[in-house]
């Protein structure tokens, strides 16, 4: 779970781990749910979320496995592009798909394989919504109680 200091050297491990891979596993998938998932043991108590993860990886469902990990642990994100071009598979999310794609500020991660693709834009996410956590927000003075303008409009 990423509830310690070391989000991101756990995130950076498995996204170095989905990089050199060359076809999913059970282990990989269940390594990135155990090492990357923070919201899924929270969200076990229902029972749901995780049986259906645990369904989907049983049955090497490995794209909706994947799928259902952005909609579980990244609600805030969408699927914005899926393409396929010169042997690989390109994956983008994004917290604004309807935006011009110019102007969104899409997570982008490419791989051979298209369920590892999605993994991979599935940590980059996490990992940019883990350094967003770590900023600091800069502090602003208060504007004075009374507020005179000075400009001569005359």
């Amino acid at each position: 779970m990423l509830l310690n200091s070391n989000d991101e050297a756990a995130v950076d491990r498995l996204l170095e781990m989905v990089r050199l891979a060359k076809a999913i596993t059970p282990e990989l998938m269940s390594e990135i749910v155990f090492d990357a998932c923070a919201r899924l043991p929270l969200l076990n108590k229902g029972g749901k979320p995780a049986a259906r993860i645990a369904e989907l990886i049983q049955s090497s469902s490995w794209i909706e496995t994947a799928l259902a990990l952005i909609e579980i642990e990244l609600p805030g994100q969408k699927l914005r592009r899926l393409a396929y071009d010169e042997g690989e598979w390109h994956c983008s999310l994004s917290q604004q798909p309807n935006l011009p794609v110019e102007i969104d500020e899409a997570i982008d991660a490419h791989h051979d394989v298209l369920p590892l693709a999605i993994l991979s834009a599935f940590l980059e996410a996490r990992r940019d919504s883990t350094a967003r956590k770590t900023q600091t927000v800069p502090q602003v003075r208060s504007a004075p109680a009374h507020a005179v303008c000075c400009d001569n409009f005359s």
